[in-house]
């Protein structure tokens, strides 16, 4: 990938992501994005790549922060121009690697957005289920909620992976790793609902066994299951910022406001590590800090 300013060291490195570690197109641009504005910032300080020093990566840094770069969005820049020193070193092109012990800016943790319970309730009940679509797209919106899925496992979900006996979901996430999700008596409901009644509507020799089908009788894309869902956000008057991943958010965060442990709340959405679980405690505080402030005597204004 070429820059506006030339560099072998960045070109060769993309060929090495490309050729070697298998990375995706989008993945090595967005890396060429970074590396080219570092590469940039060099020429204009009359270095190469080769002899930048840790005082010019903190000058990066420096001038990202000022042009208005979000601390996270400068640790993603910086991992890239790491991964070109430590490509560089090993094919020992440079002796030193001046990423090392670089101060970051530290960026706080984005609070997870999720929908109030009555948000969710008005949100369930909006598709219009006698008119076609109507059914398939409540059971969209119950396995959102009722599972906690991520949308890429949502529109891959296939009815052979629907144990409506025991009430258990196979669901298949990132890297094809296999978890079981329960799933409640109501949404069970709806998904066999759809699936005896209006799935054979939209059904063609295309379809194999995927539950959710547009209007084409093929599965849903991400773009194409996030348009409806939008649509009835909008609907349905929900002002909210709302995400594919919202409902998942709202999924952990309402069993923990129930009640629900943490490692539970782990297994079912399928966190390899529970610290990235552990955000939603943070939700859960907040929602406690309002109970405690609502209800406790002490929190009631008294004259002194």
């Amino acid at each position: 990938m070429k820059g506006a300013v030339e560099s072998r060291e960045v070109n060769d490195f993309m060929d090495f992501l490309i050729i070697e570690r298998g990375l995706a197109k989008n993945s090595v641009a967005a890396y060429g994005t970074d590396l080219d504005r570092f590469v940039s910032y060099l020429s204009g300080r009359g270095k190469e790549v080769g002899a930048a020093d840790k005082h010019d990566l903190s000058g990066h840094i420096q001038t990202l922060s000022a042009q208005g770069c979000a601390p996270r969005t400068i640790s993603r820049k910086i991992s890239a121009i790491k991964g070109l020193y430590k490509f560089l070193i090993g094919e020992k092109r440079v002796a030193a690697d001046p990423t090392q012990n670089l101060v970051l800016p530290k960026a706080g943790k984005k609070l997870p957005t999720f929908l109030e319970y009555n948000d969710m309730e008005a949100l369930l009940a909006l598709p219009d289920t006698k008119k076609k679509g109507g059914l398939r797209d409540r059971a969209m919106l119950e396995l959102l909620y009722a599972c906690g899925m991520r949308v890429s496992e949502l529109i891959n979900l296939r009815i052979q992976n629907i144990q409506a006996d025991g009430g258990f979901i196979r669901v298949f996430g990132k890297g094809s790793k296999e978890r079981v999700v329960p799933i409640g008596g109501q949404a069970l409901e709806w998904v066999m609902k759809y699936i005896t009644e209006e799935r054979p509507l939209f059904a063609t020799e295309a379809s194999e066994d995927f539950v959710l089908l547009n209007r084409r009788g093929r599965p849903f894309s991400r773009m194409g299951l996030w348009k409806i869902i939008h649509a009835l956000l909008f609907k349905a008057g929900i002002k909210t910022h709302a995400s594919p991943h919202t409902f998942r958010h709202t999924f952990a965060t309402h069993l923990l406001k129930g009640g629900a442990d943490l490692r539970s709340v782990q297994e079912m959405l399928g966190h390899a590590d529970i610290s990235t679980t552990q955000i939603y405690t943070h939700v859960n505080r907040e929602y406690l800090k309002d109970v405690h402030q609502t209800y406790h005597p002490r929190n009631k204004e008294v004259k002194p």
